[in-house]
């Protein structure tokens, strides 16, 4: 098994406790690259959302802030958090590669789906 190299390590504070989401430095480099050519305030949003057997993660590009979001600058990439998401991403690190896309690999998450749903 090889050794990934963390880009960021993000700690946000949520009521009082800490939290931390990671992003290797190919996530950080791909998502430098698709926001080059957005309007300027727009930040990644990683959200938890509820499906058939679980939860299943969304990542995409906001231009809001919602009231009780998390949020980190890490460069010129603003990465924001819903406060309900965030206890379920700790220790979570997002990968990015040319094959597979962007991916999450999560030490909270105990099955996977098996639906064969394209949503999950």
């Amino acid at each position: 098994m090889g050794v990934i190299s963390l880009g960021y390590y993000i700690p946000m504070t949520i009521t009082g406790a800490q939290i931390g989401l990671a992003l290797t430095d190919a996530a950080i480099t791909k998502v430098t690259e698709l926001l080059a050519d957005q309007t300027p305030g727009i930040g990644l949003r990683v959200k938890v959302q509820p499906a058939c057997s679980g939860f299943q993660y969304e990542l995409y590009f906001d231009d809001e802030s919602l009231p009780g979001d998390l949020e980190q600058l890490l460069g010129a990439v603003r990465l924001v958090v819903d406060e309900a998401s965030a206890p379920y991403l700790v220790g979570a690190t997002i990968t990015f590669d040319d094959d597979q896309g962007f991916t999450i690999d999560n030490p909270n998450a105990t099955n996977g789906c098996a639906c064969d749903s394209a949503t999950c």
